[in-house]
């Protein structure tokens, strides 16, 4: 697993807006899930997404991830890895 940016407390121009961490960790959570749970049904998915974002210190919002949950299970599962 890649090293998750540092939080940094100093309020300077520029900075980014609030939250955008934990965007970051969502989006990497629904990426991993989506290459090793595509296809599986949407309660599988939801429970791994669910797993993903609490390992990652998200709280897991319902509602989006029963809509990633969705999308990831009507995606095509990809084809065994064989290298």
């Amino acid at each position: 697993m890649e090293p998750l940016a540092a939080i940094s407390l100093a309020t300077t121009r520029g900075s980014r807006p609030a939250g955008w961490q934990a965007q970051v960790r969502i989006d990497y959570a629904i990426n991993k899930v989506a290459q090793t749970h595509r296809g599986q049904s949407e309660d599988q998915v939801a429970q791994a997404i669910h797993d993903q974002l609490r390992a990652l210190g998200v709280v897991p919002n319902g509602r989006q991830v029963a809509q990633y949950a969705t999308a990831i299970s009507a995606l095509p599962q990809l084809p065994p890895n064989n290298k």
